[in-house]
């Protein structure tokens, strides 16, 4: 997992697509998109709708989920001010195998894939800098995954409490603050787990004074306990986030 970062600057991290793209290959994509206003508890687009826009967050934050059998919503991301959300696949006719939900009213610069298309076939250097973007998300699903699958409920939970460090954190004396307020039901729907489980884990955690909470916030105070619980491989900060 990636080293969490102090002051201000810590709650974005300079995720998305800020460190990928130059400014002038922004300014390209920002030219072709146009912008709209999007509510608290409105969807950019739900699991089935056609794959045919990127939503890039100007200002607000938009979470997405997939929904499971059971019908229950497990969150997939947290995204914010310079994510940029949605599915570029290689077929024309795909669709989205998620929903984007607003969660405080937001502003997006939508993109239309068959200007993004005409855009990259036109620039080389925006299109290298696009894949890279590209390739970011895949690896950041494959480490989620990981965290998920390899190394139990409470690996996945320490793994989600570092990623909430990265991206929302900063330091204090006591440890790492997470300006984020999350509550446990959201947390058992971003490991698949229930929010007894997540009771218990927490209360554990709290009990080996790894962590301790204020006023529905977070503190981390043995981030070291964390990352060996989740066999932390040192990812870039760019990868250890939600």
């Amino acid at each position: 997992m990636g080293q969490t970062v102090t002051g201000t600057q810590a709650k974005h991290c300079r995720e998305g697509l800020e460190p990928l793209l130059s400014q002038e290959s922004f300014e390209k994509l920002e030219s072709i998109m146009y912008k709209r206003s999007a509510e608290k508890g409105s969807c950019l687009f739900w699991e089935g709708d056609p794959a045919d826009k990127l939503y890039f967050i100007i200002e607000g934050r938009v979470r997405t989920t997939k929904t499971s059998d059971s019908g229950r919503a497990l969150t997939l991301y947290l995204h914010h001010e310079g994510d940029l959300v949605g599915q570029m696949d290689p077929f024309q006719d795909s669709v989205h195998s998620f929903s984007a939900e607003v969660m405080e009213d937001a502003k997006v610069g939508v993109i239309q894939r068959k200007d993004l298309e005409v855009l990259l076939w036109q620039h080389g250097d925006l299109a290298v800098e696009f894949m890279k973007w590209m390739g970011l998300m895949h690896r950041l699903t494959q480490t989620k995954f990981r965290d998920l699958m390899m190394f139990g409920k409470t690996g996945a939970l320490c793994s989600l409490l570092i990623r909430l460090g990265n991206s929302y954190g900063t330091e204090r004396e006591e440890g790492v603050y997470i300006d984020l307020k999350i509550n446990n039901s959201e947390m058992a729907d971003m490991i698949g787990a229930t929010r007894e489980s997540v009771n218990r884990m927490l209360s554990d955690l709290k009990k080996e004074d790894v962590i301790e909470t204020e006023d529905g916030h977070i503190i981390i105070k043995d981030l070291h306990y964390l990352r060996d619980i989740c066999r932390c491989e040192n990812c870039p900060k760019e990868i250890c986030r939600m």
